[in-house]
């Protein structure tokens, strides 16, 4: 496997510099992340020939690799909401996906813990929540049982979340990118979606490379998962975005670690408080290797960039030590940040995901993925299923 994907990265590497193969594709992803590999694998399983454009020099390189990593139950989202029913179908066809391709995961299960007492009226409404959107296994447990579980922990209560884990984000896009390459797919790296317009067979997409040559390529379905720059790219094919109320606004969030030599034990499970408005809250999480880091916090930014600011280490040390008490004299040090694209803008309320074919926006062969913020990864196989559904060709 590690030799199979070693290889793959040299060939993609080297294509990303040459002349693209085909004139033209049955569908064309743009966008290398979870969702979109995801989406070229679905397609290649059902034998549309598929090219794959990525901007960057690699896969997963953009909102994929600056996440939890964390495979969601489906607790957090409204009944019947994309995000519930994806989440919640994404999950289980994610675990047996990672079974069956061998990819790192683990489900370890999650606490979401209260420590005043004015957090379980929330906790109590997410369990409902929950249960209602077919998350199994849910339970509420009092102090002593939490003690008990995480004997590290402090907190009035708790749900568990037995069917809550963990995954190696990078081994997975690289097995959904082995199972569309198997069928046929191809992808090409450097190449960036510089203008698109209608044809009577699909579409026709100008595509710049990394030299600033620029290729037309002809495409019967374009499909955008093309993360923080979806909205930009439906806007390109005419699709009144800010109208339609699809314009993204970037959230950033910072992750921190714990600094050699800090005496804190680790939770066997991942442990969170009780959702905040804009995120899930300050959360401590764990990799396949055993390493804690807590985040990600949420602010609203208008210029990209992924540099964690070392002053905020105060706050994240005393937000984590509300629930995990050996944090009070702990050391934190910046770790990474990523991006999340959300619909929702400052102080506003729920927005699902935008999975829509886009005819009745006046963009046939049009498929919109915007504002595929968490639980994105986890309902990324799920999502791919209800994006092939609408093809026609």
């Amino acid at each position: 496997m590690a030799q199979a994907a070693g290889t793959r990265e040299k060939i993609r590497s080297g294509a990303a510099r040459t002349p693209l193969p085909h004139p033209g594709f049955e569908v064309v992803v743009v966008g290398a992340g979870v969702v979109g590999l995801a989406i070229a694998a679905a397609f290649a399983k059902a034998g549309r020939s598929v090219l794959v454009l990525e901007r960057e020099s690699g896969i997963a390189r953009g909102i994929t690799s600056r996440n939890s990593e964390v495979i969601h139950a489906g607790i957090y989202y409204p009944a019947d909401s994309l995000k519930a029913t994806l989440c919640v179908e994404g999950r289980r066809a994610l675990y047996a996906w990672c079974a069956d391709k061998r990819v790192g995961h683990r489900r370890l299960g999650k606490l979401i813990v209260t420590t005043d007492p004015d957090e379980d009226r929330i906790l109590e409404d997410l369990i409902a929540r929950g249960r209602a959107n077919g998350v199994e296994g849910l339970e509420r447990i009092g102090a002593a049982e939490v003690g008990r579980l995480e004997p590290e922990l402090r907190a009035r209560g708790a749900l568990l979340s037995p069917e809550t884990g963990i995954v190696d984000g990078r081994a997975l896009c690289l097995s959904l990118l082995a199972a569309a390459e198997s069928n046929g797919a191809m992808l090409a790296l450097e190449r960036n979606v510089e203008a698109l317009a209608p044809t009577s067979f699909g579409w026709r997409l100008e595509v710049s490379g990394a030299a600033g040559e620029v290729e037309t390529i002809d495409a019967g379905l374009v499909v955008d998962a093309a993360g923080l720059d979806a909205d930009r790219l439906a806007a390109r094919a005419a699709i009144a975005v800010d109208e339609l109320g699809w314009r993204q606004h970037p959230c950033k969030g910072d992750y921190f670690v714990l600094a050699p030599g800090a005496r804190v034990t680790a939770p066997r499970r991942l442990v969170y408080p009780v959702p905040q408005q804009a995120g899930l809250g300050i959360h401590a999480t764990l990799d396949l290797a055993g390493r804690l880091r807590f985040g990600p916090d949420a602010a609203y930014v208008s210029v990209i960039d992924f540099d964690v600011d070392p002053a905020k280490a105060e706050g994240f040390r005393a937000e984590v030590a509300r629930y995990l008490p050996a944090m009070a004299d702990a050391q934190l040090l910046p770790d990474y940040a990523g991006i999340r694209p959300k619909l929702a803008g400052p102080g506003e309320g729920f927005r699902d995901f935008v999975v829509e074919e886009a005819s009745a926006q006046g963009a046939p062969g049009f498929i919109a993925c915007i504002g595929i913020e968490s639980p994105g990864l986890t309902a990324a196989l799920a999502l791919a299923e209800r994006v092939r559904s609408w093809d026609s060709l």
